[in-house]
């Protein structure tokens, strides 16, 4: 389990099992299986296990409660947890500074006296904290910060628990929508509390959650029906009360005591503004971090994952877009395909006679392939000729095999897979730019954001045309934007109120009613450079 190696008795519950072994199951009803936090995936061994309990009604695929789970026949299981802090997460940002941020947090002291906006909430001699939050669809990460001082105390991250309802937002709308009793909310609200409890400080002493992230993840957390976001037009809740003028935001407020978070009592939680339809928070965050629409530069930003966001614009005007990528450049549905963790190919270079050479996240054989190393070896592919334009190997030259004796492999369907996610990125950039009347040459600077664009090689990218050939010293890494701008936000009273202004002037633009939308994605699928200077 998690990778250790451990003998189990008949009956011995997989909990007790990962015990033994020394890996950290989450749970918060000590094994009673009414938390329903003790998440496992089983990788293989199913017919070594116990039919599923009632506690388990609500679990689909390969998932499994720990505590509800027994060993019934002899065999090898090999499980893994949703673990806190398993996958190399992104944290760090980068691209941005503090220059426009002056600290004025809306937690401040008089005294012993601790307000919120003003408001006396308590009084108290200890640090006043604050926690910035990224709620991605495949991965969490917040940063704890000093609020008198905005020094940053610690970060934490851990894979969103709610996989076991899907892998896009799409499935999660539809698993909310079959199934009683916000399964998915409660799920992500036990994981962020022991995320909380985890952190080098009294969580009393926090008294405001910032949070960024997409429409329905965002609305899951805080307890609001998404069902609006899995139909025409595609809108949450807040969005429709905004524009039935029943709402002058679509920003939102709760509290820690009714989101069962351990926080200071009168903690606040407050969600970010959306930009509209399926770009949101995460994406509002990232213009904060960027300062994209705040100058004359045009400028792009691309935050790629599982539901991509682009923006596109200056200081006159901004448009956006979501692309539905699905999870392709997190390790899904690749036959190999795994997230960033030990034993994922995270680099690879393929050399003329089809010689393979990774590098392996911890070292030693590969288990799979991470999305930055399948974008290498697509890019060696082409480079050495041994893939076509189409995704195709060339004769006698695939699968292209990463472990023979394991019969690791990166095969056609797998390259497709790829091709499908970047098709809709690169579509959704070429709309955008269209709709603003300029070139994709235009752009004077293209921000790339999130986890998997910090660790992509950027010529190997421009190589198949996951994003535009621009010059290189126009193409930044900027890191986890949604998480600087959620910690903007927190830090600055002046910052959050500008960005309620920034979303509201964004135009959201519909991929689908472009009239090339699909000339460009069929074209976005080829494995070539596009967007360079003509």
């Amino acid at each position: 389990m998690d990778g250790r190696v451990g003998t189990a008795a008949l009956g011995q519950t997989l909990f007790d099992c990962a015990e033994s072994l020394g890996v950290q199951v989450p749970t918060s009803c000590h094994k009673q299986g009414k938390c329903r936090e003790c998440l496992l995936e089983i990788e293989s061994g199913t017919e070594c296990l116990s039919e599923p309990a009632p506690q388990e009604r609500h679990l689909e695929g390969r998932f499994r409660l720990a505590c509800r789970t027994r060993i019934v026949a002899p065999g090898a299981v090999r499980a893994h947890t949703l673990r806190r802090g398993a996958l190399r997460i992104e944290t760090a940002s980068a691209g941005f500074t503090d220059a426009r941020l002056e600290l004025d947090p809306a937690v401040t002291r008089v005294g012993r006296r601790v307000l919120l906006d003003g408001v006396c909430i308590a009084e108290s001699d200890a640090p006043l904290h604050g926690l910035a939050l990224d709620l991605g669809t495949t991965t969490v990460a917040l940063r704890l910060y000093e609020l008198e001082s905005g020094r940053l105390v610690a970060t934490h991250s851990f894979e969103n628990p709610q996989r076991f309802g899907g892998s896009d937002v799409m499935a999660r709308i539809h698993y909310e929508g079959t199934h009683k009793g916000r399964l998915l909310q409660r799920t992500l609200l036990g994981y962020l509390s022991h995320s909380i409890e985890a952190l080098p400080v009294d969580p009393r002493t926090i008294y405001e959650l910032v949070v960024a992230g997409n429409p329905t993840m965002r609305d899951l957390m805080f307890g609001l029906d998404v069902q609006g976001l899995g139909v025409l037009p595609y809108q949450s809740s807040a969005e429709a009360r905004l524009r039935a003028g029943r709402a002058t935001t679509t920003s939102l407020d709760s509290t820690a005591p009714k989101l069962r978070l351990p926080l200071h009592p009168h903690a606040r939680v407050h969600g970010l503004p959306l930009v509209g339809s399926h770009v949101g928070a995460d994406a509002a965050a990232c213009l904060l971090a960027t300062g994209l629409g705040e100058d004359d530069a045009i400028c792009a930003l691309v935050d790629i994952g599982t539901n991509t966001e682009v923006l596109l614009g200056n200081r006159r005007r901004l448009v956006a877009a979501s692309c539905p990528a699905g999870p392709a450049f997190e390790g899904g549905g690749e036959s190999w395909g795994m997230p960033a963790r030990g034993g994922g190919s995270e680099r690879g270079r393929v050399g003329g006679e089809g010689a393979v050479e990774l590098e392996v996240i911890g070292g030693g054989v590969p288990a799979g392939v991470c999305g930055s190393g399948l974008v290498d070896l697509l890019s060696e592919l082409r480079r050495t000729g041994r893939m076509n334009a189409q995704g195709r190997y060339a004769e006698d030259a695939g699968p292209l095999f990463l472990d023979l004796e394991r019969r690791i492999a990166v095969t056609e369907a797998d390259v497709n897979e790829l091709a499908q996610a970047k098709g809709a990125n690169a579509a959704g950039l070429e709309v955008l730019a269209d709709v603003y009347g300029i070139g994709l040459d235009r752009i004077e600077r293209l921000y790339l954001a999130g986890g998997f664009a910090r660790h992509i090689d950027v010529d190997g990218a421009c190589r198949i045309g996951l994003i535009p050939d621009l010059p290189r010293d126009r193409i930044v890494k900027v890191g986890n934007a949604a998480l600087a701008g959620a910690s903007v936000a927190l830090l600055s009273r002046r910052r959050r109120a500008a960005l309620e202004d920034l979303v509201r002037r964004v135009e959201l633009v519909r991929l689908e009613a472009h009239r090339q939308f699909f000339d460009f994605f069929v074209q976005g699928c080829q494995f070539e450079p596009f967007g360079g200077a003509t």
